[in-house]
């Protein structure tokens, strides 16, 4: 159980690069800047719990940082986790092909992603374009298929 849960957490690792290096290339090729809203969510979820270097009424370049910094290690910790997770529930999907298996990890990463930040109101999905949908989707459905290729060449 151990080792398919730490399998599971390194190729959602993997998966959290690939992610980020599509998201970043989005950027470079579109010219548009990161998004504030994970800095926004961490704002918020120190508001709810009270953690003082992070809360929103801490203003300057330090605090904004920090909330940027947390937002970023939270989406860290969800990519990672949401493979743990996958390596521990792989057993019972049996046969299930990689490419659909893949497909529903990033969709359930993407649901969980933009849940919280509707949740927490750091955005609105429902005010989202077109585009907005696409550079969410499309990052996340290519993390969801490399977390389950690398878990599956990586547990064998």
């Amino acid at each position: 159980m151990f080792r398919a849960l730490l399998l599971g957490a390194v190729a959602g690792a993997a998966g959290n690069v690939a992610l980020e290096v599509v998201t970043y290339g989005d950027m470079l090729v579109r010219g548009r800047g990161a998004s504030d809203v994970p800095a926004k969510m961490a704002g918020a979820l120190a508001d709810a719990l009270g953690i003082d270097p992070l809360l929103t009424r801490k203003t300057g370049k330090t605090a904004e940082n920090r909330r940027g910094a947390t937002g970023a290690l939270l989406g860290y910790g969800l990519g990672v986790g949401l493979g743990g997770v996958y390596g521990l529930l792989r057993p019972v999907l049996g046969r299930a092909p990689t490419p659909l298996t893949g497909l529903a990890v990033g969709l359930v990463a993407m649901t969980v992603s933009d849940a919280s930040y509707a949740l927490t109101g750091a955005s609105d999905p429902t005010t989202w374009t077109t585009t907005d949908w696409l550079a969410d989707l499309v990052p996340h459905v290519i993390y969801g298929l490399v977390t389950v290729a690398t878990y599956e060449l990586v547990s064998r």
